[in-house]
């Protein structure tokens, strides 16, 4: 399989048993068997047509902000999408994204360009593929709000165009949530605004998230969805877990919405943290929390 991915997108772009740690926010997990960085639509179809072909299981990554990958890392293939697909241009009110772009790196572009609307995502670490998978949001505003149209590569291996309405987002959800496919590229529909006020907004919103989540910590982000009616940080708060640890996995004392990495927290010590939080706020209020992170590489 080595020999099949090093033909298809080089030696450089593929390496073996590589640490998973490098390349997620919460910095950890173990190995992957391979990882792979292909250079376009046609090397990416290529590495997934492969995988099928040789029966190894594959998961596409960008920045990792919303993984968590096991101790015992991956037995398959990681295409990163990344620095390779990030491609990002302006046609007039519109942006046209690679799935490797990061959202940040989109909102700063955006304001140099005077268009506004994607100012709530000007702090999300992700990148564009993942957050229209997961409808990502922040601050009332949410990928649907933006998008107009994504191109994806289909689980047939064909491109195929979706508009918003075709992409059935809802919250933290999308159809690729449901059924396989992969982000390529995506269209945002802005409006003219004036950089000035824009950047003012960036600034404000950077404000509130110093201030109120742990970012000098290593983190997934927002660990538990909003459950319906409720706010899972009061929801823990409440369930007195607060600052509550094992080892150096713990709830953010700063967020409760948060589990965060003090420095050498193992995968199963955040799993096992996560879980706790769950049991604990469903014995505590009857309401059994949902993670946005994924888990990877768990039996």
């Amino acid at each position: 399989m080595l020999e099949i991915l090093q033909k298809l997108v080089g030696t450089e772009q593929v390496w073996a048993q590589e640490p998973m740690k490098k390349h997620t926010t919460f910095r950890v997990g173990g190995c992957a068997r391979y990882l792979v960085e292909p250079g376009d639509v046609q090397q990416l179809s290529a590495v997934v047509n492969a995988c099928r072909e040789q029966k190894v299981p594959y998961y596409v990554v960008g920045n990792g902000s919303n993984l968590l990958v096991s101790d015992a890392g991956y037995n398959g293939v990681i295409i990163h999408l990344f620095k390779n697909m990030s491609e990002i241009r302006t046609e007039g009110n519109h942006m046209i994204l690679q799935a490797g772009a990061l959202l940040a790196r989109a909102a700063r572009t955006a304001c140099r360009e005077g268009l506004s609307g994607l100012e709530f995502a000007s702090g999300i670490p992700g990148t564009v593929g993942g957050a229209l998978v997961m409808n990502a949001g922040a601050y009332g505003g949410e990928m649907k709000d933006v998008v107009s149209r994504v191109t994806v590569l289909t689980s047939e291996g064909e491109p195929r165009e979706y508009t918003k309405e075709q992409m059935a987002f809802g919250y933290r959800r999308s159809r690729l949530t449901e059924e396989a496919g992969i982000v390529l590229e995506t269209e945002f529909t802005l409006h003219p605004g004036r950089t000035e006020e824009i950047q003012a907004r960036m600034e404000e919103l950077k404000e509130k998230r110093v201030l109120k989540q742990p970012l000098e910590y290593a983190s997934a982000g927002s660990t538990f969805k909003r459950p319906e009616g409720h706010f899972a940080g009061k929801l823990i708060e409440d369930a007195g877990l607060r600052g509550f640890r094992i080892g150096d996995a713990q709830v953010s004392e700063k967020h409760c919405g948060f589990v965060i990495n003090r420095g050498n927290a193992s995968a199963s010590e955040i799993a096992e943290v996560i879980r706790q939080v769950q049991d604990r706020v469903y014995a505590h209020s009857g309401v059994r929390l949902q993670t946005e992170v994924k888990f990877l590489g768990w039996e």
